[in-house]
């Protein structure tokens, strides 16, 4: 099991039921994903599209050429770049929250 899911996991379990951020909900932002490896190099550059048109960056490398391999490169890339929307989708619900309490809802 994953750390992201054994976490997800506890939380529903101690049923914590405020409004959070999901892994779900961070999936659900991503509409489009592309990778580039640039020439000559071990760098691998993950560029995820988000449904509201922002974009995150990621990448990988490997220290010897003989570990490169490209779909562990996408896929360390591809979480990199991931791991970013937890902070925005964060600040957005955050934001959203103290707007609510501005207004007493």
């Amino acid at each position: 099991m994953s750390d992201e899911k054994a976490v997800e996991n506890m939380i529903v379990t101690k049923g914590k039921t405020a409004p959070r951020v999901t892994p779900e909900k961070i999936d659900a932002q991503i509409m489009d994903e592309e990778y580039y490896v640039f020439p000559n190099t071990m760098m691998t550059v993950c560029c995820l599209s988000l449904v509201n048109g922002f974009n995150t960056v990621g990448f990988s490398a490997c220290a010897s050429p003989e570990n490169f391999d490209a779909e562990i490169g996408r896929t360390i890339a591809r979480r990199n770049a991931r791991e970013q929307i937890w902070a925005l989708e964060g600040y957005r619900l955050k934001q959203k929250l103290y707007e609510r309490s501005l207004h007493g809802e």
